[in-house]
Formats: C-alpha cells, sequence, structure tokens
C-alpha cells in the first residue's frame, strides 16, 4: 500500500529522519512543515516585507506557514506528530486537532511524562508511540500489513 505520511511536531530533534530510515523500503511520500526554524519565523518578512511589532511579523509567517501546514495535511494519508521535552508544541496540538477534524488517522508521538498534559490528543488519535521505532513499525505494520 501506498501511503503519503506528514510528519508534524517538533523541530528540535531528529525524530523525522528516525523514522523515515526505519521506513525505508516502504512506498511512503513524506511531507511536514519547514523545519529550518529562521526561514519559518521570518518566511512572511521576507516575502511581504519587515513588520515594527512581532506580533505581525510573526503573523505573517504564521499565514505562509499555514498554506504548507493544511495542504500538507489534507493531501496525507497518516499524521504522525512529536511533543517534544523542550518547548510546548501548541502548533502540534493543533496540526493533531485539525488532522483529526479532517477525519485523518493520528500517530502521536511524545514521552510518558506528557500523558497527561495531552492526554485528549491522546484519546483522539489512533495510536500513541513513545519511539520513532514504534511509529515506524507502526506504518510499515499498516503499509504491508506484516509484524
Amino acid at each position: 500500500m501506498r501511503m503519503n505520511v506528514y510528519l508534524a511536531g517538533e523541530i528540535h530533534t531528529d525524530w523525522r529522519e528516525a523514522i523515515v530510515a526505519a521506513c525505508e523500503g516502504l512506498e511512503i511520500e513524506w511531507s511536514g512543515p519547514v523545519t529550518d526554524h529562521a526561514a519559518s519565523d521570518d518566511c512572511g518578512v521576507e516575502i511581504f516585507g519587515p513588520e515594527q511589532d512581532k506580533f505581525w511579523h510573526d503573523r505573517k509567517g504564521a499565514l505562509l506557514n499555514a498554506i504548507r501546514i493544511r495542504t500538507g495535511i489534507d493531501r496525507c494519508d497518516v499524521l504522525v506528530v512529536c511533543f517534544g521535552e523542550k518547548y510546548k508544541q501548541w502548533n502540534a496540538a493543533f496540526d493533531a486537532g485539525y488532522a483529526t477534524a479532517r477525519g485523518k488517522p493520528v500517530i502521536v508521538l511524545h514521552p510518558p511524562e506528557h500523558d497527561h498534559a495531552l492526554k485528549e490528543v491522546d484519546a483522539a488519535a489512533s495510536a500513541v508511540a513513545r519511539t520513532p521505532e514504534q511509529v515506524a513499525r507502526a506504518l510499515r505494520y499498516v503499509t504491508t500489513a506484516r509484524l
């Protein structure tokens, strides 16, 4: 089975690369947000001009990034969303909610210490994983029907 998987969530660790590497050989097309933090933050002002107020600077970038994110989620078959330890990923929670509202299966990836904070996200998900390897195994099973 060929799938399109959108990798949403934190951009400070290599979890995406770990999942993609572990899924080598599977018919998966990968997509996701811009993971270059500076480019993601500054895209709006770089393209549409500077802003004096940081709120409008951020808003320009968020609106432009939303085009990529919503389009990617709309086109995906499965959303994998990772909540990391370094920052609160409000955007990741939004992506999971958007995907759920669009009827997309969601695999959540986070450490056990986030269980309570993410209980509603986890409850809406199709699966909750602790490691990128578990996500890869789940995707391998879903695409090949083999353990």
